[in-house]
C-alpha cells in the first residue's frame, strides 16, 4: 500500500482508511472495474466516498446467518477466545469525517468524528 493523505491506496482501485469504531482499516473500490465502486472527491486529505459505507463480519453477514461465527467460537473457547468479533460498522464518510450510523455495534455508533491520518490510528 502506498500513502496518500490520510488515506492508503492498494491494488484494484482501492482506498484504505483507518476506521476509530473498529481501530482497523475498511476500504473501498473507486474509478472503473469490476464489482461494487463508490463515488470519491478526489481529495486525499479530507475524502468523501459515496454511497455509505458497510462492514459486516460473522453472523452479522446475511450468508452467515444461523451459522457459526466468532461469537459461538468464543462461547466455546473461553479460555482461548479468538482475537476477532462479529460487528457491523455502517458509515458515510464526507469531507474527512466519518458519521457513524446507529447500527454499529461499536462505540461510536451515532456519533461523527474526523478521520484519524492513517499512520496515528494504526500500528502499521
Amino acid at each position: 500500500m502506498s500513502a496518500k493523505g490520510i488515506l492508503r491506496t492498494a491494488e484494484g482501485g482501492r482506498l484504505v482508511f483507518w476506521c476509530p469504531g473498529c481501530d482497523g482499516a475498511h476500504s473501498v473500490m473507486v474509478g472503473e472495474g469490476p464489482g461494487p465502486r463508490w463515488g470519491f472527491n478526489g481529495d486525499y486529505d479530507r475524502p468523501t466516498f459515496t454511497p455509505s459505507v458497510l462492514v459486516r463480519s460473522g453472523h452479522h453477514i446475511p450468508e452467515q446467518a444461523g451459522k457459526s461465527c466468532w461469537c459461538t467460537y468464543n462461547a466455546e473457547h473461553p479460555e482461548r477466545p479468538a482475537p476477532f468479533k462479529c460487528t457491523v460498522c455502517h458509515s458515510f464518510v464526507t469531507d474527512g469525517r466519518i458519521q457513524f450510523l446507529s447500527d454499529c455495534t461499536h462505540a461510536l455508533a451515532g456519533q461523527t468524528v474526523p478521520l484519524p491520518d492513517f499512520d496515528e490510528g494504526s500500528d502499521a
